[in-house]
């Protein structure tokens, strides 16, 4: 019964999904492209077929370290990579180019599922993090096609919506061929929902490859940023999240010599940023793509690219991380924490709850409950430079000491791996 009632609200909810991609395009253009995907038109490639899902920006990501050892692991196969958002496909593209194909991950009613597993027949599928769709589980459990979740979380809050329909989520967890958890909490949360035999490898997330230049690009963007200035980088801010912001800054009134650099999460935003920005400030606000130096005096910067979040973190002396001050769940905290910069987050941390905790317990990290709190701990923190050095330090000790997660998940995984993978590399 609940399989049916979920089919049927997903009918009932098609006009809905409709409307709101079209809605997301009006801002993001890239919802409305290969729309065909979403029915399960995806790209025919030639098999073998590792089909990996990273919804958007994060997962993808993480994926990237995967995908490589997948792409020496088994070199003959063709690694198809589905998204949800626009932002998760423009990562996937510039992470990998054309070494992998890519395509939307069709809606979970059954004539798109059916149709993407026809055109793609996947050897097996690879889904990141907590992504657990019914339908596209049972038809692949059907076709005998492996499925794995990997570097899986399960919050709480996430666990206590599957468990209102308990059925179905026990059902879509026992179509997995196999779960890889982050942490023994997550594992729990999984078993507890149904999942049998679920193994806890660590998060991938902290195995993210930093770049041997990431010190120089860091330091050139400092430059542009100013030498003499202390920076404090707010990071994949999302909506909701910058006014509050502003507005505690303006009331705590900085020094001249701190420069608040804001990124937002999602590039569509990146002009309702700046004119906040530049509303607060009474001038036009600094944008990084436009190359040139922060003029003198200015208060605040725009942080408006994508793919260079490492070397903003490595420009900053201390980092805000996003997503946390509003009900988001919180962003990568990992990322500033892998150069050595002290991080500050919000009380909404679910998405990654784990380091959150690790990170204040090895005291590399700072929380607070607002945006007026916020402010305060970074202006302490910037006018204490020792403090920041060992914070610094700490952060960059505590994100190596939990890499190795994925030499873990790929010892569980390789065995795993059905012969239709293809050969390995000998």
């Amino acid at each position: 019964m609940a399989r049916l009632a979920y089919r049927a609200l997903l009918w009932l909810a098609l006009p809905v999904l409709l409307a709101r991609l079209a809605w997301r395009a009006r801002r993001q253009r890239g919802y409305l492209s290969h729309l065909g995907e979403r029915f399960g038109v995806a790209p025919a490639p030639p098999a073998p077929v590792i089909w990996v899902h990273a919804v958007s920006v994060g997962e993808t990501r993480a994926a990237a370290p995967l995908v490589e050892w997948l792409r020496r692991e088994r070199p003959r196969a063709t690694i198809l990579l589905t998204h949800t958002t626009p932002t998760g496909r423009a990562t996937g593209r510039e992470l990998f180019g054309d070494a992998v194909l890519q395509a939307w991950l069709p809606w979970d009613h059954g004539f798109a599922v059916r149709r993407f597993l026809d055109r793609v027949r996947p050897a097996c599928g690879l889904v990141l993090e907590t992504e657990i769709w019914p339908t596209l589980l049972r038809e692949c459990a059907r076709r005998a096609v492996p499925v794995f979740l990997v570097n899986a979380r399960l919050s709480a809050r996430s666990a206590a919506g599957y468990a209102r329909v308990p059925s179905l989520a026990r059902e879509a967890l026992r179509d997995l061929a196999g779960i890889a958890a982050q942490t023994p909490a997550d594992a729990a949360r999984l078993g507890a929902l149904g999942a049998c035999a679920v193994e806890v490898t660590g998060n991938v997330k902290f195995d993210l490859a930093v770049p041997e230049d990431i010190d120089s690009r860091g330091r050139a963007l400092r430059t542009l940023l100013g030498t003499g200035r202390r920076v404090w980088l707010v990071a994949s801010t999302r909506e909701g999240e910058e006014a509050p912001l502003v507005r505690a800054l303006e009331a705590a009134a900085p020094p001249p010599e701190v420069l608040v650099l804001f990124v937002p999460r999602h590039p569509q935003r990146f002009n309702e940023v700046a004119a906040l920005l530049a509303g607060a400030a009474g001038s036009p606000v600094w944008r990084r793509s436009g190359g040139q130096p922060v003029p003198p005096g200015a208060r605040y910067a725009l942080g408006d690219t994508m793919g260079e979040m490492l070397a903003y973190c490595a420009a900053a002396d201390v980092v805000l991380v996003g997503g946390s001050l509003g009900r988001y769940g919180g962003q990568n905290l990992i990322e500033p924490c892998a150069v050595g910069r002290p991080v500050i987050f919000g009380p909404h941390t679910f998405n990654f709850e784990s380091a959150a905790e690790a990170a204040l317990a090895e005291g590399a990290g700072i929380r607070v409950r607002d945006a007026g709190e916020a402010v305060r701990a970074a202006l302490a923190l910037l006018a204490d430079e020792p403090r920041r050095a060992r914070m610094g330090g700490d952060a960059a000790r505590f994100a190596q000491a939990n890499r190795g997660a994925l030499a873990r998940l790929a010892a569980w995984l390789s065995p795993r791996l059905p012969a239709s993978c293809g050969p390995g590399p000998g």
